[in-house]
C-alpha cells in the first residue's frame, strides 16, 4: 500500500525558512505526480506546488518563494519554504498520483485529482 508521511512542521518567525519533508513507501516516486497542498483555518484546501514529469508548477501566492523537489534515492518529496508570512499558516499535506497523466497546473488548480495523500503537518508563522 503506498503511503506518504509528512514532517518538518513548526513555528516559523515572518521571514523565516522551513523545508518539509514527505516520506513515500509502498511505491517509487519517480512514477508519480506529487503536490504540496495546504489548508489553512476557515479556507479551502489549495495546490502551492505540483509536479509532474519534472515541470513544477507554483501558486501566484508562493512562487519565488517555495520550491518542490524530490530524492528518488530516498524516496522523498520537499517543499523549501523561504520569506514566510502569516499567510502561509497552514496544514500542509503531500499528495500523489500514479500514472501521473495531468500537469502541475491541473493537480495544484483542483482540476484532476491527486489519490494518495499525507496526514498533514502544521506549519504556523508567528512572531
Amino acid at each position: 500500500q503506498f503511503k506518504l508521511v509528512e514532517s518538518g512542521g513548526g513555528l516559523v518567525q515572518p521571514g523565516g525558512s522551513v523545508r518539509l519533508s514527505c516520506a513515500a513507501s509502498g511505491g517509487t516516486l519517480d512514477v508519480y505526480a506529487i503536490g504540496w497542498f495546504r489548508q489553512a483555518p476557515g479556507k479551502e484546501r489549495e495546490g502551492v506546488a505540483c509536479m509532474a514529469y519534472g515541470n513544477a508548477y507554483y501558486a501566484e501566492s508562493v512562487k519565488g518563494r517555495f520550491a518542490i523537489s524530490t530524492d528518488n534515492a530516498k524516496n522523498m518529496v520537499y517543499l523549501e519554504m523561504n520569506s514566510l508570512n502569516l499567510e502561509d499558516t497552514a496544514v500542509y499535506y503531500c499528495a500523489a498520483e500514479n500514472p501521473p497523466v495531468h500537469t502541475g497546473y491541473s493537480y495544484c488548480g483542483g482540476y484532476a485529482p491527486m489519490d494518495s495523500w499525507g496526514q498533514g503537518t502544521l506549519v504556523i508563522v508567528s512572531s
